[in-house]
């Protein structure tokens, strides 16, 4: 019985060491270097890639079969030599410029106070700026000063002998003082009409004139604002339909 579990024990040894050196590779296939690479299928065919070039591959198939890459393949991958790949850097976003100087009115006192509360909301500080405005009320066809009460005098007979008696002297204490006023109109355009029928009556020294005068109105400058708070001016704006928005004149 002893003799019999030696040379059981001896067989068994003498097996497995004819297993390890590969002796009965042809009886049993080994699942080892090299043995299992031998064994594999069209081993040949076998290429290695960088995981770029795999990532390529398989978008290619993905889009061939219509299917979609799992969320991790999108994400940033190693590069050839083991290393991930840089991140490209963003790109910097352009900075908004400032605009020079934006102005709106004009507005009646009461409405100016409520566009100035609205405009608070903006912290413009220094930037926010409040002018009086000046209009043009009329537009006047005079002919200019005459220099003295006698000179007047001596153009309004001029006047009557031309047949043209509706006019006035200006006596006031301004540049036009002792000139003469040939009418007052409220467009330039009927200005220009009565000037013209003056001309070929033989008034050769009349001009036409604007009349300005400072009214209770009020327009705001806003100096120095960006893209974002010129969006929020627009936004108050549209509440004051009436008001033009512009490039400040000065």
């Amino acid at each position: 019985m002893l003799k019999f579990f030696f040379f059981t024990l001896l067989a068994t040894n003498a097996a497995l060491f004819a297993w390890h050196r590969g002796y009965l590779n042809d009886i049993i296939p080994s699942d080892r270097e090299p043995a299992r690479l031998q064994n594999q299928l069209n081993p040949g065919k076998i290429k290695l890639m960088s995981a770029s070039a795999a990532q390529t591959v398989l978008a290619a198939a993905a889009q061939e079969n219509g299917e979609r890459l799992p969320p991790e393949s999108s994400a940033s991958t190693p590069s050839a030599n083991g290393t991930p790949a840089a991140t490209p850097a963003p790109t910097p976003e352009k900075k908004a410029e400032a605009i020079a100087c934006t102005e709106i009115g004009n507005f009646l006192p009461n409405d100016a106070k409520r566009f100035e509360n609205l405009l608070s909301a903006l912290a413009l500080g220094e930037r926010q700026s409040r002018i009086n405005v000046q209009e043009v009320a009329s537009h006047m066809v005079y002919i200019p000063s005459q220099g003295s009460k006698e000179g007047a005098d001596k153009k309004a007979a001029e006047l009557r002998s031309l047949g043209i008696t509706n006019f006035y002297v200006l006596q006031d204490n301004s540049a036009l003082r002792w000139g003469i006023s040939l009418g007052i109109f409220k467009t330039e355009e009927a200005a220009q009409r009565h000037l013209a029928t003056l001309n070929s009556q033989g008034v050769r020294t009349a001009k036409v004139g604007a009349r300005n005068s400072t009214t209770n109105k009020v327009a705001f400058q806003l100096r120095n604002i960006d893209l974002d708070a010129r969006g929020k001016l627009e936004k108050i704006k549209a509440g004051f339909p009436n008001q033009e928005m512009k490039a400040c004149s000065k």
